[in-house]
């Protein structure tokens, strides 16, 4: 093992030792080279006549560049676009974005966390704790209802295997308790268990309400205190896209400083929040295990981070960072941001409007939303593929079929005025193929 990984490693042993041990032996491994991006950072504070070292190229003091690209980004100065940015991230982005974090959670008020690591957006936050603390066998708690591509990262790309729980409960809310009985059945196997809390969810478009999210964040802080190490995943993509009665921050606060054997992480990025997906900046940060000072082990882990970062892809696009920066920084940010958030949640209700009226309900019911960008319908007659080839090749209606009775639609896209056409389409293509 290289020296600079075993510094590492005695430093998070030396915060927490549960910590140390819910590394994978990639996680144990990894770590920050000091080569080329050291040696280059410390010529940037002190090369005062000459700075020979990274690889780009420079003119009359300025990064070279082509003035048609430039064209584009009026504005922008050229150090702010064409120099790489740190394989952690840009640091005054990632100071805005820590900052952002504690505004819109207040359960967080007096903890402490460390400092986010910029990620190619979410996908590659979800690799990297996947690299970090999953070896082949380990297990990913996930709800019934899930994301499929995390079945490519964790199961298909790391080994990990995947261990779900219904995610509804027969009387429709949220189902804790299977929950928490399996994060509690794969933790006594292993010993430690990944857990992934999507909310709100896709596909289902459903965040808990805060007994809920209370009663998860205790059961899992209770599971760690028998002595299962846990990893905590929150998977805020859809964050501040709360339409109603559910909680309106991340259930990352209720988990940060609760018990030495729970880790919390919290992925989160600019591109639901800021609708700016193709920019493909996201965030990696990790929370206190108690309430003492963890700041060393901050650092330590998020170097590992780094390394993982630089051994991949070196850096995430700076230009996307930079403009992410400029539009928090921006005073109408908030004001805009609530405009588009009244957009979705008129179409997230229009959807339960009509729902709601069960004239449907002979082919079709829907799953709990209240948020994000999708619901599911749950069929009654037909299969959900063959009903969303049917949509595609006789209406023209594009869905998605995330199992054989699940149909998601996503309400984030379909104009409120649509919607009562759309679900008629779908009921009139339910009918045909169930007479079949």
């Amino acid at each position: 093992m290289n020296a600079l990984a075993k510094e590492l490693n005695e430093i998070i042993a030396g915060v927490n030792p549960a910590v140390y041990e819910m590394l994978s032996d990639l996680g144990k491994n990894i770590y920050m080279p000091k080569g080329i991006i050291t040696q280059s950072a410390e010529a940037k504070e002190k090369a005062h006549k000459f700075n020979a070292t990274i690889g780009i190229a420079m003119e009359k003091g300025e990064p070279m560049y082509l003035q048609c690209i430039y064209d584009h980004l009026k504005g922008l100065p050229a150090k702010d676009v064409f120099t790489y940015a740190p394989s952690s991230g840009k640091p005054e982005l990632r100071t805005r974005w820590r900052k952002k974090i504690y505004d819109e959670n207040p359960a967080l008020a007096g903890k402490n966390i460390g400092s986010p690591v910029v990620t190619n957006a979410l996908t590659h936050g979800l690799n990297i704790v996947a690299d970090m603390f999953l070896d082949k066998g380990d297990y990913v708690v996930l709800p019934s209802m899930f994301w499929g591509n995390y079945r490519l990262t964790f199961s298909v790309i790391n080994g990990a295997e995947i261990a779900t729980y219904e995610t509804f409960t027969e009387k429709g809310g949220f189902n804790v308790q299977a929950l928490l009985s399996k994060v509690e059945e794969c933790g006594k196997i292993k010993g430690k268990a990944v857990v992934i809390l999507n909310f709100p969810n896709n596909p289902s478009g459903y965040t808990p309400l805060p007994a809920e999210a209370k009663a998860i964040a205790d059961g899992l802080t209770a599971i760690a205190e028998k002595g299962i190490k846990l990893v905590v995943v929150t998977d805020d993509a859809y964050f501040t896209l709360f339409y109603e009665d559910s909680i309106t921050e991340s259930l990352y606060g209720q988990l940060v400083s609760r018990s030495k054997n729970l880790l919390p992480i919290k992925l989160d990025g600019a591109t639901k929040e800021e609708f700016v997906w193709g920019f493909r900046v996201g965030f990696i940060t990790f929370g206190a295990t108690s309430s003492a000072d963890e700041s060393k082990m901050f650092a330590a882990i998020e170097k590992k981070v780094t390394g993982l970062i630089r051994g991949t892809i070196s850096n995430c696009p700076h230009p996307s960072q930079t403009l992410v920066l400029k539009s928090l920084e921006h005073p109408d940010f908030e004001k805009q941001r609530k405009q588009k958030f009244e957009v979705l949640k008129e179409r997230a209700l229009k959807f339960k409007e009509i729902l709601g009226r069960g004239e449907f309900t002979d082919q079709f019911t829907y799953y709990p939303f209240n948020s994000g960008y999708f619901m599911c319908l749950k069929l009654n007659t037909v299969d959900a593929e063959e009903l969303r080839i049917h949509l595609l090749d006789k209406y023209g209606i594009g869905t998605i079929s995330s199992s054989k009775t699940d149909l998601r639609i996503a309400f984030s896209c379909v104009e409120v005025g649509d919607s009562e056409e759309l679900f008629k389409c779908i009921y009139q293509a339910c009918k045909e193929l169930a007479a079949k």
